[in-house]
C-alpha cells in the first residue's frame, strides 16, 4: 500500500529528494567557504596594485616553474638616467616592509634558494634601510643560501656594510664604462662624482666585509668598441655580466615608455665581437637579447611576475593575492634557458673560496 500511494505521488516523492540534495550541497559549500576565499590581509595588496589582465585561458598543470632564483624590483625610483632603462620610474610605490617580508616568505616556501634585490635604485628607499632589512630577514630567519643585491653604487655607505654586510652574499654593481665621459653620455653621471673611482671603493669594502663582488655592464653603442680587459682583471669580481643593451615596450621604446633607447641598441654581431675582445676574462657570463628575455623571474613593485616574452612587461597577479603557484604561471619563465645561460651557479659566499 505503502509503494502504492508513492506511486501515485512521483512529483511529490522527486521535489523531496530534490530538497534534500540541496540543502546538503549549501551545507557543504559553507564549510569550504573559509578554505576559497581570500585572506582579509591580502585584500590591502589588490587595492594597491593595478589590476592584471587576465590572460590566456590555461589548462590546469601540476607541473609549475620552481621559483629557485628570483629579481625583486621593490622601487622603480632611481637617482641615475641611463638612457636604456629597461625599468623605469613609472610608479613610485614600494610595498610595507611587513607585506615584502610575507612575500618572500611565500617564494621561500614554493622552493626559492635565491633573491636579489634591485630597482631602480635599491639604496634610495630610507637611504638602504629598507633592503637592508630584506636581505638581514632573508639571511636570519628565511635562511636563503644566497641575498644579493644589484645597485649602482652611489648611495651605499661603509656604515651599511657594518651592519648588514655579513647577511649579504653578492653585491653587483652597474658599470657600463672605465671611461667617465662614457658613463656621463649613458646616464650614469650624478653631479662631481666619479662613478669608476666609487665603484673601487666599493669592490675595497667588499673585501674588507667579506661581501662578494660583482659586476653588470650593459654593451650599447656607446661602450661597444671600449676595451675592458684590463680594468676588470683588476677589480677581479666573483662574475661579470656582459648583457646586450634590449628593448622592452612600455619601458625604453614606444609610445607610454620613459626612455628612448633606440639610439643605444647594438647589432648581435657587434655584441660577438665584444665578447670575443674579453675572451681571456675567465669572470666573463655574456647574456644576449634572448637569454635575458625569457630566463630570468621578475617580480615588480607589487610582488607581480613581469612576463617578457612578447617584448614588453606583462604583469601575472601579485603573489600576495594568488600565492606563488597561481601566478607564476603566467610569469613567461623559461626554466631551461635559465639553466643554459648559466643561471645557476655557487651564489652562497659560505661556499665560496675566496682571498678577502
Amino acid at each position: 500500500m505503502v509503494l502504492g500511494s508513492l506511486g501515485n505521488r512521483p512529483l511529490a516523492l522527486a521535489r523531496a529528494v530534490l530538497t534534500a540534495v540541496c540543502r546538503r550541497l549549501g551545507a557543504l559549500c559553507w564549510s569550504l567557504a573559509p578554505l576559497i576565499l581570500p585572506l582579509p590581509a591580502w585584500r590591502n595588496v589588490s587595492e594597491l596594485s593595478p589590476a592584471a589582465p587576465e590572460g590566456p585561458r590555461r589548462e590546469r598543470d601540476d607541473e609549475f616553474p620552481t621559483p629557485t632564483s628570483v629579481n625583486y624590483h621593490f622601487t622603480r625610483q632611481c637617482n641615475y638616467k641611463c638612457g636604456f632603462c629597461f625599468h623605469t620610474a613609472k610608479t613610485s610605490f614600494v610595498l610595507p616592509l611587513e607585506e615584502a617580508k610575507r612575500g618572500l616568505a611565500m617564494l621561500k616556501e614554493a622552493g626559492m634558494e635565491k633573491i636579489n634585490f634591485s630597482g631602480g635604485e635599491p639604496f634610495l628607499q630610507d637611504r638602504g634601510e629598507f633592503v637592508g632589512k630584506l636581505v638581514q630577514f632573508c639571511k636570519q630567519e628565511l635562511k636563503l643560501p644566497s641575498v644579493t643585491i644589484v645597485s649602482n653604487g652611489s648611495l651605499i655607505r661603509e656604515r651599511w656594510f657594518r651592519k648588514y654586510g655579513d647577511y649579504l652574499d653578492i653585491l653587483a654593481i652597474s658599470c657600463d664604462s672605465f671611461n667617465e665621459d662614457v658613463n656621463v653620455l649613458i646616464g650614469r653621471g650624478q653631479g662631481n662624482k666619479n662613478h669608476v673611482e666609487n665603484l673601487q671603493k666599493l669592490r675595497q669594502w667588499c673585501r674588507e666585509y667579506a661581501v662578494a663582488f660583482k659586476i653588470n655592464s650593459v654593451i650599447n653603442r656607446f661602450n661597444v668598441e671600449e676595451d675592458m680587459n684590463e680594468q676588470i682583471k683588476a677589480l677581479n669580481p666573483v662574475r661579470w655580466k656582459v648583457f646586450q643593451c634590449l628593448l622592452i615596450e612600455g619601458e625604453n621604446t614606444g609610445e607610454d615608455a620613459l626612455r628612448e633607447a633606440e639610439k643605444f641598441v647594438i647589432s648581435d654581431e657587434e655584441f660577438e665581437q665584444f665578447l670575443y675582445r674579453h675572451r681571456d676574462v675567465s669572470c666573463l657570463v655574456p647574456e644576449s637579447n634572448q637569454k635575458m628575455r625569457d630566463s630570468y623571474l621578475i617580480l615588480d613593485e607589487y610582488m607581480r611576475f613581469l612576463n617578457c616574452r612578447n617584448g614588453r612587461k606583462e604583469p601575472s597577479k601579485s603573489i600576495l593575492d594568488v600565492g606563488v603557484e597561481a601566478a607564476i604561471k603566467f610569469s613567461g619563465f623559461d626554466e631551461k634557458m635559465f639553466l643554459k645561460r648559466g643561471g645557476k651557479y655557487v651564489w652562497s659566499k659560505a661556499d665560496m673560496n675566496l682571498d678577502w
